[in-house]
């Protein structure tokens, strides 16, 4: 039996099911789990989006008020299904105990450093996205993509290739093909995910902009907002989404740090344009991501966290 077809089996034996994705969840995390929640409701499946802490940026797409921040410590699900997660921890400390309740478990991705944590994976690590594997996914099942399943899935497909720039194949384009055919509105989804702001978002980075600074030789660029920023601004998780790519975007550079203060420590975006795998420096720090852009957590002072990232990035520089 295939993977596929574990993974249909598994879905029909199953009435209630629960879609779990990583921590800080991005536009594939997001769209992937909002897309196939269409889709398995189409099978006359019940099924329930657990992500506790919601990014508000993606509001715009259809389902996106029906995610569960909070489950009933009762609630019962006959299977579990990982999303964009290459590992358990990285499903956190509200996700991984129910994922280890409920037993029965798939797991769906596209990170080649994916642990293979379920009772069945489909991991398919050459996929632009996690989004791109839904597809495949809900074919095995007949599903026929319709629009409101669409514009998630090309959502986190958009946003996952950095607008179609990264990580993609000739058959990437194919799958965005069969998503236009449902007449999704792409100028509206690229609006709302790239060029839509709200002037708390635009003020953060202002502040970003005025401590960015630019090192070794400009080829790092590094900046940072404090929760002091966060408090006096009244942001939200999700408005820092972007920064890092301004520090990115300047001649030069190539990598990019973005240091937001969190819970006591601090949250790092780095970005890279050539050459440098950032996401090697994210996997030392058990965080996750991508060749060009990835992330993760450090409980420690600003300053120590900002020395070690830039030694971690400084050592895969070229001379």
């Amino acid at each position: 039996m295939s993977i596929l077809d574990s993974i249909k089996e598994k879905i029909n034996e199953a009435n209630s099911i629960l879609i779990l994705t990583h921590e800080n969840p991005d536009g594939d995390a997001i769209g992937s789990s909002l897309g196939f929640m269409h889709g398995l409701r189409k099978l006359d499946k019940n099924v329930d989006v657990f992500i506790p802490v919601k990014n508000r940026m993606y509001n715009f797409l259809p389902g996106f008020d029906e995610i569960k921040e909070e489950l009933s410590e009762d609630a019962e699900y006959d299977l579990c299904i990982s999303l964009d997660s290459s590992d358990l921890e990285r499903l956190g400390t509200f996700g991984r105990p129910w994922f280890e309740k409920i037993k029965n478990t798939v797991v769906i991705d596209h990170h080649i450093t994916n642990q293979n944590f379920g009772d069945v994976n489909y991991v398919n690590a050459v996929a632009s996205s996690t989004c791109q594997n839904i597809i495949v996914v809900l074919a095995a099942l007949d599903v026929a993509i319709n629009k409101d399943m669409a514009t998630c899935i090309y959502s986190g497909m958009l946003t996952d290739t950095g607008g179609f720039r990264y990580n993609v194949q000739p058959e990437t384009f194919e799958f965005v093909a069969m998503l236009l055919e449902t007449g999704i509105d792409i100028a509206k989804i690229y609006r709302n995910l790239f060029d839509l702001t709200t002037e708390k978002r635009t003020r953060l980075l202002g502040r970003a902009l005025i401590r960015l600074e630019l090192l070794e030789e400009g080829r790092i660029a590094f900046t940072y907002t404090t929760a002091e920023d966060d408090d006096e601004l009244g942001i939200e998780d999700g408005d820092h989404e972007g920064i890092v790519n301004c520090g990115r975007n300047i001649e030069g550079v190539e990598v990019s740090i973005f240091l937001r203060e969190k819970d006591g420590g601090y949250k790092a975006s780095l970005r890279s344009n050539e050459y440098v795998d950032v996401s090697r420096i994210a996997a030392k720090y058990a965080g996750g991501g991508h060749l060009r852009a990835s992330g993760f957590e450090l409980k420690m002072s600003f300053e120590q966290a900002k020395d070690l990232i830039i030694s971690e990035i400084k050592s895969q520089l070229k001379d």
